[in-house]
């Protein structure tokens, strides 16, 4: 397992490549968020860009949220339609807060259970540090289960 939230798919499609990324091109936006009018455009569910044979894109938002998931997609023909091999991340600025966050408060749980001698300091540390974790990891997984909806609509799985 991990340390940091990722989840990765196989999706099997009758859909040939093209296909998929011109669905795909219908409902992404390529991201300008210096002009405020793009953004108040309707009909698009993720942000992101598009290539040849890979993708990358998340869900459109209105408001932050730190564990929505990052999509990066590859794309693979086969004779019968395409594999699309699909891995779901953590942005990177929200890899590096919980990375620090959970660091500090290993930090603070050794402090204060070995240099102050406060092991009830040290047992809140531990578990505000575990309690973080869980529920970055619940939330992140929450959040893959709403763009794997949307996805699987998108090419009718």
């Amino acid at each position: 397992m991990p340390f940091f939230p990722k989840h990765s798919e196989v999706l099997v499609s009758a859909l040939k490549k093209e296909e998929v990324l011109e669905r795909l091109d219908v409902v992404t936006r390529d991201p300008n968020f210096l002009e405020y009018e793009s953004r108040n455009e309707s009909g698009y569910q993720f942000n992101g860009t598009l290539g040849i044979e890979s993708f990358r894109i998340s869900l459109v938002i209105t408001k932050a949220d730190s564990f929505l998931p990052l999509i990066k997609g590859k794309l693979e023909d086969t004779p019968s339609g395409s594999i699309l091999f699909l891995d779901y991340t953590l942005f990177p600025g929200s890899v590096f807060f919980l990375g620090f966050w959970s660091s500090v408060t290993i930090l603070l749980f050794f402090f204060f259970g070995f240099m102050a001698d406060k092991p009830g300091f040290a047992l809140i540390s531990l578990f505000v540090g575990i309690g973080n974790y869980v529920f970055a990891w619940k939330h992140f997984m929450r959040k893959i289960k709403v763009s794997q909806k949307i996805f699987h609509e998108l090419l009718n799985l």
